[in-house]
């Protein structure tokens, strides 16, 4: 049986084209953009079809066609006008957009189409931080809301992550540029958000470092087993959840007494860094906000 999620709220149309519903309900009303299908009780549903027809009609407004305008083009003309946007200025929005349309509908094809097509104009390094840290970001509201389930989550980052590691293996077979110091990279115990770790690994070695990676849920005493066999180590660790907000002060004074020293620095990410106390900031430990500010200080 197929349960692909093929009906959509009104909320949802709002979460996924961030078109306010009042706005949406509108431009039904006044230029009959869509036509939605109303359950016994009224309430509006939109199919699949609607869901695109309203991210392209989207994507045209941002670019300053007027409704009044677009309403009157038929599908095959906004299709056509949206091509001519993406080939000629800038091919960010849409390819969020069919990103997500591949998300909502299990989409394989529809997400390595997009891919290749902005592959053929922008690095790997590009579509991460124009498209993907985006669409993550978007991701994770749309999950919150429940416009998503977390098979969609996980089909899409799944998705990403094959990117990650084909690109990652073309890095690792060449060797490290510079050796002056050594990257382990971790998610502590019971974390498993590994996507943006696994990004980290291939900015450092882009940038000629050596990588060791450890991946996801790993313990303080693994960490020391590994510094039995390198010097001047930098650990990268990503706190998305784990260790929660009560318990990441104690990790962090655990690792400056276990792990740290002159030749052992530590650098930490995730969301759980805003709970990081402020006596805990020590030359030997960096906190970065972002994979970005990451990026900057390699």
């Amino acid at each position: 049986m197929n349960n692909v999620k093929s009906s959509f709220s009104i909320k949802d149309l709002e979460n996924l084209s961030g078109i306010k519903a009042h706005t949406i309900r509108i431009w039904e009303k006044r230029y009959d953009v869509l036509q939605p299908m109303r359950t016994d009780t009224n309430i509006r549903l939109y199919d699949l079809s609607s869901l695109q027809k309203l991210l392209n009609i989207t994507l045209l407004h941002d670019y300053g066609y007027k409704i009044s305008k677009i309403s009157k083009l038929p599908t095959e003309k906004i299709n056509s006008l949206v091509r001519e946007i993406v080939s000629e200025k800038n091919a960010k929005n849409h390819a969020i957009s069919s990103f997500k349309l591949a998300m909502m509908n299990f989409d394989q094809t529809l997400f390595f189409t997009t891919y290749d097509q902005l592959l053929s104009e922008k690095t790997f390094r590009e579509i991460f931080y124009d498209v993907f840290i985006p669409l993550i970001t978007e991701i994770g509201f749309l999950w919150q809301a429940e416009t998503i389930t977390p098979a969609h989550e996980h089909f899409i980052s799944y998705l990403i992550k094959q990117k990650i590691l084909i690109n990652t293996e073309n890095l690792q077979i060449q060797p490290a540029s510079k050796t002056d110091k050594i990257f382990v990279l971790y998610l502590p115990s019971n974390e498993i958000h590994e996507l943006g770790l696994m990004y980290l690994n291939y900015e450092i070695l882009l940038n000629g470092y050596k990588t060791i990676y450890l991946g996801e849920s790993v313990p303080t005493s693994s960490l020391l087993d590994v510094k039995k066999y390198f010097d001047n180590i930098v650990f990268v660790c990503y706190a998305t959840v784990e260790p929660n907000r009560t318990e990441i002060n104690d990790y962090i004074v655990d690792l400056k007494n276990k792990l740290l020293d002159s030749n052992t620095e530590l650098w930490i990410l995730g969301r759980m860094t805003e709970h990081i106390s402020s006596k805990n900031h020590s030359n030997k430990i960096q906190i970065f906000n972002s994979i970005d500010a990451f990026s900057q200080k390699l």
